[in-house]
């Protein structure tokens, strides 16, 4: 393989040359396979391979890319001459040498066991007679990747994501509410299940959406939100962490643009970005151009230090290069991308910080939403929730909508827990999806606007 990369360094040379500021390659060997249960059948078994290659070349501020599945040198080398001819008005002669793949996966990966998917429907169904549907789907997937630069170097990786996840639908006279749980990580299946199981995920789901049967209407209005470490990082992902990638702060997309320096959070607040962290679901040894993973600090002690950078934002705007290239597979170009994205706990105990809220809401999982990167505005909804009466959590409520501003509501963070949770999930941005994770501590936040289906 050393030779085959070396004709690859070749070729990039000759782009370079030419006039090219960088160029690569991206190989992958990937094969996946996915099942989905529903109505007390398997409606989905699906299977994938994902091999395929894809060439770039960046001149200036403009990226051209080809990508073709396969790959074999000759793949490769087609490639490449596609990208380097568009950019550069540069064309390679057609080789032809063995079709084998330049890489391949180190073994197979085999369809999850789901021989207990009929004995699992069968629990959550006799646990209370007003569930109306039980779904599960369990996945597994592996992806090797193999990155050829033009400054003479490589990197591979070899990533492993296992998920599982559940959903119920319950209904009570008309009312449906739905509960929802899963389990992401970045191992191999005989690791998967240690320390929880599919009984304990689908419980939490049939919890959930019984529990919101019983809820009543939201009240609406300003008040102080105590969010659970396990609530999720909906928050510092969406409202915070997308600002903070270079290539929407390069657009004058985000709130946080010529920020580095200043203060944008409270000073008990520091946001990292890691996807060094064995077996989380963003983790990775080299992003996807290459670029060997580290830690970043990006807010630290409520004063922005760094921007998350790929390449091609990292040359454009002068920035230090912090390994975020991240792309969903061979067919797409790289963007700067969270990993593993968390706030650092504090030293508040959870009492501590609820008998400082005299009303409010408790928010235990948060669901969907959207944000504006350019105003750091946001809409989140909550899936689980309920009131704070007299420094006590008390009723369920349904319905319930934060409203806010990132910035704002970081700066507005009064207490930091002592917990950290971790939640895993699928990143999505310029068409692409990308597991990530996001962590939070609990935490008591003043003044966020709560709407709700009570007015």
């Amino acid at each position: 393989m050393n030779n085959k990369i070396a004709k690859l360094h070749e070729y990039m040379q000759d782009t370079l040359k030419a006039g090219a500021d960088y160029s690569d390659v991206f190989i992958q060997s990937g094969a996946g396979h996915s099942s989905h249960f529903e109505d007390g059948r398997i409606e989905e078994l699906s299977s994938s391979n994902a091999d395929g290659s894809g060439a770039r070349v960046i001149v200036k501020d403009k990226t051209f890319y080809s990508h073709a599945p396969g790959s074999s040198i000759s793949r490769i080398v087609s490639g490449l001459s596609a990208a380097a001819e568009s950019a550069l008005n540069l064309k390679f002669a057609d080789i032809y040498e063995e079709d084998a793949p330049f890489i391949t996966m180190d073994k197979k990966i085999c369809p999850p066991d789901v021989s207990f998917f009929h004995d699992l429907n069968k629990k959550i169904r006799k646990s209370s007679h007003y569930i109306r549907q039980a779904a599960f789907r369990y996945s597994v997937s592996q992806k090797k990747i193999l990155i050829v630069k033009s400054d003479g170097t490589f990197a591979e990786d070899t990533r492993n994501y296992c998920s599982f996840s559940a959903q119920i639908i319950a209904e009570k006279d008309g009312l449906l509410q739905t509960g929802s749980e899963r389990r992401c990580m970045g191992v191999m299946t005989e690791d998967f299940w240690c320390g929880s199981s599919p009984d304990a995920i689908a419980n939490a789901a049939l919890e959930r959406a019984l529990l919101m049967l019983e809820a009543k209407p939201c009240p609406a209005g300003r008040m102080k939100v105590l969010l659970a470490g396990e609530a999720g990082g909906t928050i510092i992902h969406e409202a915070c962490g997308h600002g903070l990638e270079a290539d929407i702060v390069d657009k004058d997309y985000s709130v946080y643009r010529d920020k580095i320096g200043h203060k944008v959070a409270g000073p008990t607040v520091t946001m990292v970005d890691d996807p060094t962290i064995p077996s989380l679901y963003g983790s990775y040894k080299c992003d996807d151009e290459g670029t060997e993973a580290k830690r970043n600090v990006l807010i630290e002690n409520g004063i922005l230090k760094c921007y998350m950078t790929d390449i091609l934002s990292a040359q454009i705007s002068d920035l230090p290069l912090t390994g975020n290239g991240r792309r969903e597979s061979y067919r797409n170009i790289p963007v700067p991308r969270m990993s593993n994205t968390y706030l650092l706990p504090g030293t508040d105990d959870f009492d501590s910080m609820l008998s400082r809220t005299e009303n409010g809401l408790y928010v235990k999982k948060m669901g969907g939403g959207e944000v504006n990167p350019t105003s750091g505005d946001f809409v989140f909804y909550v899936s689980e929730g309920y009131l704070i009466e007299k420094g006590k959590v008390t009723s369920p409520v349904r319905g319930a909508i934060l409203t806010g501003n990132g910035p704002t509501a970081l700066k507005n963070i009064a207490a930091l827990g002592s917990n950290l949770v971790m939640d895993p999930g699928i990143c999505g941005k310029s068409g692409q999806g990308v597991p990530v994770t996001d962590g939070q501590p609990s935490m008591l936040i003043d003044g966020l606007t709560v709407g709700g289906s009570e007015a």
